[in-house]
């Protein structure tokens, strides 16, 4: 019976390793890194003037595909459908600011974090924006906007079940409800909102000083290719020890001379 069970064992470990390796291979063999983001995440993702993805995600994407010498290929995909792209084989791994969670960890392997992000708010009450902790927004006569399919959604769902939750597939549609009126909050991200007060500053939209929670956001890779899942570990822990992640972070999160490339 053991050495039944050892056989299994052993059956499944080399099959994962041969679909690695293939995964590796078909990389390889088309020179292409398809990479998954949704490019209306800034400053992880969001689309330049001259019709690029620029952000966070697409410089670490384009470092990885150069480290792996072919050519990187953003796929553009709404977040709520980016795990099953995934899952599907459509693209080789997400980078696109993806909170790692218990339920997305069933569905894929991450690496990292290599961002530690949080939920924020965005709004134009300076009475929302003193909010300490998320019962000081749950309030039925409150609209909140979040991304479809996002750790956001969850959040308010689980944390803010009286207040009434609009979900959106994209932020520019969430941060136009709160610029019309028809909606009062936005929850999303710290880095997102805090882009979107700093582009926005005619708009009077203000954010938190301080994050409601904390989250790990990684690198998403199938479970299934175990080879590609290491090269790609590899690859962040030395962007990490070389202090690539830390430039990286400035640049798009504390810098604002990029603003002028947006679109």
């Amino acid at each position: 019976m053991l050495k039944s069970l050892f056989i299994t064992v052993i059956a499944v470990a080399l099959t994962m390793n041969v679909m690695g390796q293939k995964q590796i291979e078909k990389i390889k063999k088309s020179g292409e890194l398809k990479v998954g983001m949704t490019g209306t995440q800034p400053p992880f993702s969001m689309k330049a003037k001259d019709g690029s993805i620029i952000g966070y995600d697409a410089d670490m994407a384009e470092m990885l595909a150069n480290s792996m010498n072919v050519k990187l290929k953003i796929v553009q995909i709404p977040f709520s459908e980016l795990l099953n792209s995934l899952e599907k084989g459509e693209i080789d791994v997400i980078m696109s600011g993806m909170t790692i969670t218990l339920e997305r960890n069933m569905r894929a392997a991450f690496v990292g974090p290599y961002v530690i992000s949080g939920k924020s708010i965005l709004t134009k009450s300076p009475d929302f924006s003193k909010a300490d902790e998320s019962s000081d927004l749950n309030e039925n006569t409150l609209k909140l906007v979040t991304l479809k399919g996002s750790t956001s959604e969850d959040y308010v769902k689980d944390e803010m079940p009286t207040a009434q939750l609009i979900t959106v597939e994209n932020y520019d549609d969430g941060v136009q409800m709160i610029i019309d009126g028809k909606a009062d909050i936005m929850v999303a991200d710290y880095p997102v909102c805090a882009y979107e007060a700093l582009v926005h500053p005619e708009k009077g939209l203000i954010t938190l000083a301080q994050p409601l929670t904390i989250e790990p956001i990684g690198v998403a890779v199938s479970p299934h290719d175990p080879l590609l899942l290491n090269l790609v570990q590899n690859y962040m822990t030395a962007l990490s020890v070389v202090g690539i992640l830390d430039g990286l972070e400035k640049k798009w999160f504390e810098s604002s001379e990029w603003l002028s490339e947006v679109e």
